[in-house]
């Protein structure tokens, strides 16, 4: 195999093939990325877990048709550290790996393409949903935190996508907190479809959506799910199982409903966290008056206040929250002003836009705050 590129390309397509290759696996070979080159259609570098797989096609001066496995940490680092300029890779019949760019020049071993398992084939019956790229970015980035990291309910380190009459619905939560996102799609091959994708696939994803005017294809299959890109694809495993009804989860009915800017209410958050670290964990006591919202938080370093400005009459409702799970939904929330909606201390705390649409929702559980909090 011989082929030569730009190095800036052939940088960014083994960054991203990368994030799929496993860090430590029985399987040395999926430890490494696949490269394959050939004369007609330029090199495709592969990436693949056994769960996920990502693999990128870039354009290349192939002289001679074949393919290698390298060690996708030591082949990154080799890449990322060449001069700019046109990069030349060579593999013998024996796998050892000649890399070029100016002066810089490294040998290394690569092993037989036959040991590198097959990405699965996305099945015949398939669904398509496609999507802009910034949307689908976006909807990820502002739902991707409530997944959960509890692997003992693996259903929920992934977020449930659903798309019907035009829209995309995506759900995450960790039993603490949901986060709710729906836009509309360019196109959906169903009247409605379900499913479940892993979230460290959705992060690469939003990584994958670079492109302000491009699109993505999103096609569901019956056991994998596959994320067309440009000249990039990920397919991952879809999680099976049953998914909370989060439409009867999400309550629709509250005593209070208060208006906030969002930058006030991050703000005023941040600043009363503060003294709040990981070992401690105390909630932020927050009182709803009419007008204020009081935010305050006692640890052993000490104590914190600030107050807010709202709109409407909290009734001095007091709920505890944990700070991260608030900051995290303020900051994500894809609006200038928010509608905070509550029943009382002990019931969930509902986060929308102030003029209600159900473009996002976001729910967070109170913390039971103790004497003295």
């Amino acid at each position: 195999m011989k082929f030569q590129c730009e190095k800036y390309v052939l940088d960014a397509a083994v960054s991203t093939a990368s994030r799929a290759a496993a860090a430590k696996s029985p399987v040395t070979a999926l430890e490494g990325l696949l490269l394959e080159a050939s004369v007609e259609g330029g090199v495709r570098i592969t990436g693949y877990d056994l769960k996920k797989g990502i693999y990128t096609d870039i354009p290349a001066d192939v002289s001679k048709a074949g393919s290698v496995v390298l060690a996708a940490k030591i082949f990154g680092e080799i890449v990322r550290k060449l001069p700019d300029g046109i990069v030349t890779v060579v593999s013998d019949d024996n796998n050892k790996t000649h890399i070029n760019c100016g002066k810089a020049d490294y040998d290394i071993m690569g092993s037989d393409a036959m040991d590198y398992p097959e990405l699965p084939d996305m099945d015949e019956h398939t669904v398509d949903i496609i999507a802009r790229q910034d949307v689908l970015g976006r909807m990820i980035r502002e739902t991707n935190f409530a997944v959960s990291d509890n692997e003992s309910r693996p259903i929920y380190t992934g977020e449930l996508m659903e798309c019907a009459e035009g829209r995309l619905t995506m759900v995450a939560l960790d039993g603490y907190r949901l986060a709710l996102r729906r836009e509309a799609v360019e196109s959906c091959s169903a009247e409605s479809v379900s499913v479940i994708v892993p979230g460290s696939a959705l992060s690469d994803v939003e990584k994958l959506c670079t492109s302000e005017d491009g699109s993505v294809r999103m096609s569901v299959g019956i056991r994998h799910v596959c994320f067309r890109l440009n000249d990039t694809t990920l397919i991952s495993r879809k999680l099976e199982g049953e998914f909370l009804n989060y439409k009867k989860t999400v309550p629709t009915e509250f005593a209070l409903r208060l208006k906030a800017a969002r930058t006030d209410l991050i703000r005023c958050a941040d600043r009363v966290s503060l003294i709040i670290d990981d070992r401690t964990k105390n909630p932020l006591r927050c009182q709803f008056g009419n007008g204020n919202l009081n935010i305050t938080s006692a640890t052993p370093l000490g104590r914190a206040e600030d107050n807010c400005l709202i709109e409407g009459d909290g009734k001095d409702t007091v709920v505890g929250f944990n700070n991260s799970y608030l900051l995290q939904a303020l900051k994500a929330a894809p609006a200038d002003r928010l509608l905070i909606n509550i029943n009382n201390g002990n019931s969930p705390c509902v986060l929308q836009s102030e003029d209600e649409n159900d473009s996002f929702v976001y729910m967070i559980l109170p913390v039971r705050l103790r004497a003295g909090e």
